[in-house]
C-alpha cells in the first residue's frame, strides 16, 4: 500500500492559479501598443532605444541571476516588463550607451540590490531613469519632434554616441508641453497631448493606448485601478482648483492630465504591486501624495516634470503607509489590536 504524506500549509489553501510569469506576460502585452506606436511616432531611433533598454535589462538579470548561483529568472517576465517602461520614460534620441547603462542600474539597483523580484522597494524602472538624469542632464533633455518625415530613413547620429563623449544631435527639436509652459507660458492643445503629437520621451506619445492597456489589465485583475485613479483625480481636482484661480498663470487640468509621463506613471509604474501600498485607504493615500506632489513640482518647482519623483517618494512612503493605515482584525474593535 503506498504511503501518503500529509501536507501541512499556511492559507491560502485554494489558489487562482495566476502566476507571478502570466501577471508580468500581461503587463508586457498592456504595453505592446503603445511602444509600436511610439516606434511609429519617432521611427527607428525610438525603437533602438527601447531595444536596447529590453536588452541590458535581460541581460543583467540573467547575470546577476548567475552571480548569485541562482537559476536565471528572466523567464518571469519582469526584466522585459523594467526594460520597456525605461526605454519608454527616454528621449527616442537618447544614446544607447547610456540606454543600456540605465538598464542596468534598473536591474542592479532598483531590483536585485534589495534581493530581487517582490523585495524592491522602488519601481526598478524608474531608479533607472532616476540615475540617467542625474547623471546625464543635457541627453535626457534633449527631444526629437514626432512624426519626422525622416524617422523610418535615418537614424539619429546622437544614439551612436561614443561612451563618456558629448553626443551630436542631428538637426534640431522642440520643447516639450511642459517645458514651454514652465519656460515660455506656451500651453499645448489637449488634443494634441493625448493623441502624442508633440516632442517627449517615448511613453508619452499616446494617452489613449496607455489607458486601454491599464483597463485591459483592469479586466484580468492584474492592476489596482485606485492607484492611477486617485493619482488622476488629485492631479485633476489640485490642478482645477488652481486654474480656477487664475486662468492665466496655471494651466488647465486637461493640460497637466495628458501633458507628460503622467499616464505612464499613473497606470503602469505608480501601480507596482511590491512598490505600493496594500490597504484601499493606503492606496489612496498613496494615490493623492503623487498626485499632489507632480502638481506641486510641475507649477513650483525647478524642473518641468515631477512624476518620476513623486513616484519614488510616493514608494519610500509605501512601507511606512501600510504600517499607519492597517485593515481591522476579525472579531477586533482597533485595526492596530
Amino acid at each position: 500500500m503506498k504511503k501518503q504524506s500529509l501536507h501541512i500549509s499556511t492559507s491560502p489553501h485554494l489558489a487562482q492559479g495566476t502566476s507571478v510569469e502570466v501577471i508580468m506576460r500581461n503587463v508586457v502585452y498592456a504595453l505592446l501598443p503603445l511602444s509600436f506606436y511610439s516606434v511609429y511616432a519617432f521611427g527607428w531611433n525610438a525603437a533602438l532605444v527601447i531595444l536596447t533598454a529590453v536588452f541590458s535589462a535581460v541581460l543583467t538579470e540573467h547575470v546577476l541571476s548567475k552571480l548569485s548561483n541562482k537559476a536565471s529568472t528572466i523567464s518571469d517576465w519582469s526584466a522585459v516588463i523594467t526594460g520597456l517602461l525605461l526605454g519608454l520614460t527616454l528621449p527616442p534620441i537618447f544614446p544607447l550607451w547610456m540606454t543600456f547603462l540605465g538598464g542596468v542600474i534598473a536591474i542592479a539597483m532598483g531590483k536585485f540590490l534589495f534581493g530581487g523580484l517582490g523585495y524592491n522597494v522602488f519601481n526598478p524602472a524608474l531608479v533607472g531613469r532616476a540615475v540617467l538624469q542625474a547623471a546625464f542632464p543635457v541627453a535626457i533633455t534633449t527631444w526629437q519632434d514626432a512624426f519626422s518625415i525622416d524617422r523610418f530613413t535615418s537614424v539619429n547620429s546622437s544614439i551612436w554616441a561614443i561612451p563618456f563623449m558629448m553626443p551630436v544631435v542631428d538637426g534640431t527639436s522642440g520643447a516639450t508641453p511642459l517645458s514651454a509652459f514652465k519656460f515660455d507660458g506656451v500651453v499645448t492643445d489637449t488634443s494634441d497631448l493625448a493623441m502624442g503629437l508633440v516632442s517627449g520621451s517615448a511613453g508619452e506619445t499616446s494617452a489613449v493606448l496607455i489607458l486601454i492597456g491599464g483597463l485591459y489589465l483592469v479586466i484580468r485583475n492584474f492592476m489596482n485601478w485606485k492607484i492611477p485613479i486617485s493619482i488622476l483625480l488629485t492631479v485633476f481636482i489640485f490642478s482645477g482648483i488652481l486654474y480656477s484661480i487664475n486662468p492665466e498663470l496655471y494651466p488647465s487640468p486637461g493640460f497637466m492630465l495628458f501633458s507628460g509621463g503622467l499616464m505612464l506613471g499613473a497606470v503602469f509604474m505608480a501601480s507596482d504591486m511590491v512598490a505600493s501600498p496594500i490597504t484601499t485607504l493606503g492606496v489612496i493615500v498613496y494615490g493623492v501624495i503623487i498626485g499632489s506632489m507632480i502638481v506641486i513640482i510641475r507649477i513650483w518647482g525647478g524642473l518641468p516634470e515631477g512624476v518620476m519623483y513623486a513616484i519614488l517618494f510616493g514608494n519610500a512612503l509605501s512601507p511606512h503607509i501600510d504600517r499607519l493605515i492597517q485593515n481591522r482584525v476579525y472579531g477586533t474593535s482597533s485595526a492596530k489590536s
